[in-house]
């Protein structure tokens, strides 16, 4: 692991001076070329964010008003059903240069937490955080194609995204609920040209502002877009995620993802999008331990549509199976064991107020695997109306305000 840190960091010395040599001139094209005097390159701030609340209705109408399932992980964000709720407020602020960005990107509310898991401890204190550093970091455009970005960014991995407003559906897929979502660390990005670029870059771990062991991740996506309006990312990464064991010593643990993301706009009005992945992870799990020995492997598949039926209404459609049999991801049944599941998810988007409100109703239908064995009438992944876990499915209908700025 230590040769392959090596190796990325030779590749940014490598594309770094790459870069810069091809934009440098000869020294009388520089002098030619030079700014008058009193001139300055001012920077630009900008800021922007959103507001987010929700209400969720669940057809089982479960005792506890619970989405979450026997396991308590079948949602990441919209956990409660029968009531309003608060989602994410986001404000993020950036500061640019021709040659650096600096972003600071903030998230309050209940999905801060949320959204916040692999620390034990928020900024406000513990179980308090109710406000996240969601992003900071510093993007140095070292020439016109290659930039270095270092601090606290979202991760480059799957379809979906943290942000309400650039999602199209409401609820988050449970690909994008058991991969990563954020990174702390450094990345170099070359672009080839606008339409391919690559990325690599190394980070602490996933999902912590604490790194639990002493290596490290690395972290790889290479764009490219055949045609035009068709774009495909393959990402990756590659990171020790084990605990140390008791004499405070390395485990060999490893984590793996590998995911392809790839979206076309076929027509103006209709969208197709596509996400797959496949990841392993041997050993424990930042002392989360998988369900068997040796290594634990997952996968998924989700199939996305959209179509603008006018230009305040769209409809859109997700299709997602996804695989923990093993049990290496948090997605576990009544007994804890791996299991898999089938979701299929409606959701209108209707814009008003001149862009900035969405509104977003939503079906969603969660059909899960069921447990093998006796006895299992009572052991289902979903509760009843009654406290009792008899149901292998769950469809809840939720309705979404967001308001962008």
């Amino acid at each position: 692991m230590k040769k392959t840190i090596l190796l990325v960091c030779c590749s940014f010395s490598f594309l770094l001076s790459k870069a810069q040599d091809s934009t440098s001139k000869p020294p009388e094209a520089a002098v030619a070329a030079a700014p008058e005097t009193g001139t300055e390159n001012k920077g630009k701030f900008t800021f922007s964010g959103y507001i987010d609340a929700y209400y969720t209705g669940n057809l089982n109408n479960p005792l506890s008003r619970s989405n979450l399932g026997a396991a308590g992980t079948a949602r990441v964000f919209d956990q409660r059903a029968g009531q309003f709720s608060l989602g994410l407020i986001q404000t993020k602020i950036g500061y640019s240069t021709d040659k650096v960005d600096a972003v600071l990107d903030l998230t309050f509310g209940p999905n801060a937490d949320l959204g916040n898991y692999g620390n034990v401890i928020g900024p406000l204190g513990s179980g308090t955080s109710l406000a996240a550093i969601k992003q900071a970091y510093i993007n140095w455009k070292t020439s016109d194609k290659f930039s270095i970005q270092i601090g606290q960014f979202g991760t480059h991995i799957g379809y979906e995204v943290i942000d309400a407003p650039v999602n199209f559906n409401y609820s988050l897929s449970n690909l994008f609920n058991n991969g990563p979502f954020y990174h702390t660390g450094i990345k170099g990005t070359y672009a080839f040209s606008d339409k391919a670029s690559l990325m690599l870059g190394v980070v602490n771990n996933v999902d912590s502002w604490r790194d639990n062991n002493k290596a490290k991740g690395i972290i790889g996506q290479l764009f490219f877009a055949p045609v035009s309006g068709w774009n495909v990312y393959l990402n990756g990464i590659v990171s020790n995620e084990a605990n140390p064991d008791s004499t405070g010593k390395s485990v060999d643990g490893m984590y793996t993802v590998f995911d392809l993301t790839t979206t076309y706009q076929i027509t103006e009005k209709f969208y197709l999008g596509l996400n797959a992945a496949i990841g392993s992870q041997k050993e424990d799990f930042q002392g989360y331990a998988p369900v068997k020995t040796g290594t634990s492997n997952w996968s998924g598949v989700a199939l996305y549509t959209n179509y603008a039926i006018s230009s305040k209404f769209a409809l859109g459609a997700r299709y997602e199976y996804f695989d923990n049999k093993d049990g290496a991801r948090g997605l576990r049944n009544f007994n804890g064991e791996g299991t898999s599941v089938n979701s299929i998810t409606i959701t209108g988007n209707i814009t008003a107020a001149d862009g900035n409100l969405l509104i977003k109703p939503e079906f969603r239908l969660d059909s899960y695997a069921k447990p093998g064995g006796s006895n299992t009438a009572e052991q289902q992944q979903f509760e009843d109306s009654d406290g009792n876990y008899t149901k292998s499915s769950q469809s809840t209908l939720g309705l979404a305000f967001i308001y962008k700025f």
